[in-house]
Order: structure tokens, then C-alpha cells, then sequence
């Protein structure tokens, strides 16, 4: 019975907006431009310990459009997520908090920028699926890279 205690525990404790802004700095005037905005979206992703095997996770996403040089509006929304992780190998739990606490986190990080943006009277940003597992290994490759150097 005392091995009950080291059998590995992955919980969803809670997922909560932690953040969000919209800003449209050029409003109304730019609102009556006909050309087409660019759009420029940056997603990244924080994790820290919040108490003994209690970690919160981040996911953010910033959307940027811009009609020429001026901002059309600027949307950043950062979604978080509770997670309990215990009795897990040190090697896994990266892992676990960069690869698979996003991807449950993301699906609601889409729906608010989605959300926002029709809100404010945009056309709704679609953000694109992200492989978080090829984001960790290029994010650990570049750290053994910079580790060599």
C-alpha cells in the first residue's frame, strides 16, 4: 500500500483567463481604411511552480494588424491553466509542462482571441494549430546549442 504514494498524479486543477487587453490606438479613422491589414500573431509560454506539485502554466498569444504602419487594433490575451504534477521523473516533467499543459491550455487561448476580435467589430483571428512538441525541441536544441558555444 505505501507505493500508492509515488504513483504519478497529472490533475487539471483550474483553466482561467489570467489577462487580456484590445487596443485599437487609430480608431475610428483607420476603421474607414479599404486596404487589407497585416496580421502578425506571436504566441509564447511561461510554466512555474506555484506550491509543492502545483504548477501554473501560461499560454500567450499577442495579435497584431496593422494597415500600413498604423495599428488597426492589438489584441493580447493570456490563458492559464492549474495543474497538479506529482511522483513524475524531473527528465518528464519539462516536458509535460511545455507540450502537454499547452495543448489543453490552447483550444481556449483560440476561442478568446476568436472571440474578441468579432467582438470588436473584426473579422475573428483563427489562430493556426501549434505543435508544441516541435516548439520544445527546437527550444531545447537552441539551448544545447547556446550551452556549446
Amino acid at each position: 500500500m505505501a507505493d500508492q504514494d509515488d504513483t504519478p498524479v497529472f490533475q487539471i486543477q483550474r483553466m482561467y483567463l489570467k489577462d487580456l487587453s484590445l487596443e485599437q490606438p487609430n480608431s475610428p479613422q483607420i476603421l474607414l481604411e479599404q486596404q487589407q491589414p497585416q496580421v502578425d500573431i506571436n504566441l509564447s509560454m511561461g510554466a512555474e511552480g506555484v506550491a509543492d506539485g502545483i504548477f501554473e502554466v501560461t499560454v500567450t498569444a499577442t495579435v497584431t494588424t496593422k494597415v500600413g504602419d498604423r495599428t488597426l487594433f492589438l489584441v493580447e490575451a493570456k490563458q492559464a491553466g492549474i495543474f497538479e504534477i506529482r511522483n513524475v521523473p524531473q527528465d518528464q516533467l519539462q516536458g509535460i509542462l511545455s507540450i502537454v499543459c499547452p495543448q489543453m491550455i490552447y483550444p481556449y487561448l483560440r476561442a478568446i482571441v476568436s472571440d474578441v476580435c468579432t467582438r470588436a467589430g473584426f473579422p475573428p483571428i483563427l489562430l493556426t494549430e501549434v505543435n508544441f512538441q516541435a516548439m520544445f525541441e527546437a527550444q531545447q536544441q537552441a539551448q544545447a546549442g547556446n550551452g556549446a558555444n
